[in-house]
């Protein structure tokens, strides 16, 4: 017994801008953003939250999977731009969808996210605790984004993408492999809106920039290069898999060149590492789910196709799952 996706849903704002809306803000160009991202535009939050799009995504998600949100058992939000610590989003979003028999929590583990959600949620359900489980990663990226850092600011979109993951009982688990490593954590950090309690000094400074995403960008190349070929190769062994058994290798959209290096390093055609990054840029945990319900809205995804998900970001954080596609094809 296990869980398996059901139904998937995303969600992400009208308003684009373009890589050369970003050269009247900061010293870039096209033509550079491009060949070092693989990012032409991105899109914008200018009236949605990570709350409504989280909504929209899971209704998209629910109605795909023909449930109720009354049959949903938990909401498991992924999300690092919250616009409340608390309630936190997925309470939010129980209220908003009427899934009132729901236990829902936030979990934080940057671009990695929904990899953790859906280990969680497997985690439950093989435990025989919940059957209906609604994993969402759902971001305002835009709104923790220091739009004058060249560095930083041609990355990074909002969107939301949704999975209600379900129970079958014929299908045998498979293993995950899931990492931290927080001596290294200092390379990608945001930093909340207090630095400093207030009796013993003052607050954060409207104009600091830790308020914002910080990146060490190389060191991130780096460890993505690194890590997420061995976390792949890891799950494949741990789950008696070859590589010849996985359809496509579903990553985390961050950098079209770290996903062209983990497919050199393991050895796989590039055709098997599908992306969309060069229209949402980072979406941080949506960009999986995002991805997926694009692959499965252009038929790419047919029942008994397996699936290597792997996601990493801050923490740092990294990890890969093994995902058996159940579903047919996108209703038109």
């Amino acid at each position: 017994m296990t869980g398996i996706i059901k139904g998937t849903g995303a969600y992400v704002p009208q308003y684009m801008l373009e890589n050369q809306d970003l050269e009247k803000l900061v010293e870039t160009s096209d033509e550079w953003i491009q060949e070092r991202t693989g990012i032409q535009r991105r899109h914008i939050a200018k009236e949605d939250t990570a709350v409504s799009m989280a909504v929209k995504a899971a209704a998209e998600a629910l109605k795909q999977a023909k449930l109720t949100s009354e049959q949903i058992d938990m909401i498991l939000v992924s999300t690092m731009s919250p616009e409340k610590v608390m309630p936190c989003t997925a309470c939010q979003v129980q209220e908003k969808i009427g899934a009132s028999h729901a236990v829902c929590f936030d979990l934080n583990a940057a671009c990695s996210g929904f990899i953790m959600a859906y280990a969680t949620a497997c985690a439950y359900i093989e435990a025989g605790i919940f059957q209906n489980i609604l994993v969402i990663g759902s971001e305002c990226l835009s709104h923790v984004t220091d739009w004058s850092d060249r560095g930083t600011c041609i990355l990074f979109g909002d969107g939301a993408g949704a999975a209600v993951v379900t129970v079958d009982r014929e299908q045998q688990p498979t293993i995950p492999v899931l990492c931290s490593d927080g001596a290294k954590g200092e390379a990608l950090t945001l930093n909340s809106g207090q630095k400093q309690n207030p009796i013993f000094g003052t607050s954060i400074k409207e104009n600091d920039s830790s308020r914002f995403i910080q990146m060490d960008g190389q060191a991130i190349f780096k460890f993505a290069a690194r890590k997420v070929p061995e976390a792949i190769e890891e799950v494949l062994q741990r789950n008696r898999l070859r590589k010849g058994d996985i359809k496509y290798y579903v990553l985390h959209q961050a950098n079209k060149r770290i996903v062209e290096a983990v497919a050199k390093r393991i050895g796989e055609p590039a055709y098997k590492f599908p992306m969309n990054m060069q229209e949402y840029g980072n979406t941080s945990s949506a960009s999986i789910p995002i991805l997926l319900r694009e692959m499965q809205e252009k038929n790419m995804l047919h029942p008994g196709d397996r699936l290597v998900l792997a996601g990493f970001g801050g923490g740092l954080t990294w990890g890969a799952v093994i995902v058996t596609w159940r579903q047919g094809d996108v209703a038109k």
